[in-house]
């Protein structure tokens, strides 16, 4: 398993982290009982403080995709039935789109979800069918 933690990014480091893992359990990289690395090693291995790593596996843990099982370590929970509705299942298709276009661009990941984070929040502040201008009237 092969993680990235981007220092210059304005995402926090334990965000990237919970990111990542959670695309990797959602992917079907790791499957239910794998073990995650324990929070010191990955925390060496990254160049981090041990309580940005435990911050990310605890909200991973709230999201109730992993569980810590104290010695035992920390695994991948089963899934028991994902959720793939029509809304998802397109959602996930436009972004798929979305990123091979900008990884043809040869956009930067951190540019590219600033990019969509801020039009989200864009289109949360004025509603989904109105530009900018017109939400403000």
């Amino acid at each position: 398993m092969i993680l990235h933690v981007d220092a210059s990014s304005a995402v926090p480091p334990y965000e990237q982290i919970r990111e990542q893992l959670h695309a990797l359990v959602e992917g079907g990289v790791l499957a239910a009982g794998d073990r995650l690395p324990p929070i010191r090693q990955l925390a060496g291995d990254l160049g981090l403080a041990t309580n940005t790593v435990q911050r990310a596996y605890r909200e991973l843990e709230a999201e109730g995709l992993i569980e810590s099982r104290g010695r035992h370590g920390t695994v991948v929970l089963h899934r028991a039935q994902p959720t793939h509705a029509p809304a998802e299942v397109e959602l996930r298709s436009a972004a798929e789109s979305f990123a091979r276009e900008a990884h043809a661009s040869g956009a930067a990941l951190d540019d590219v979800l600033g990019t969509v984070r801020a039009a989200f929040l864009r289109i949360a502040a004025t509603g989904p069918g109105l530009t900018p201008r017109e939400g403000a009237r």
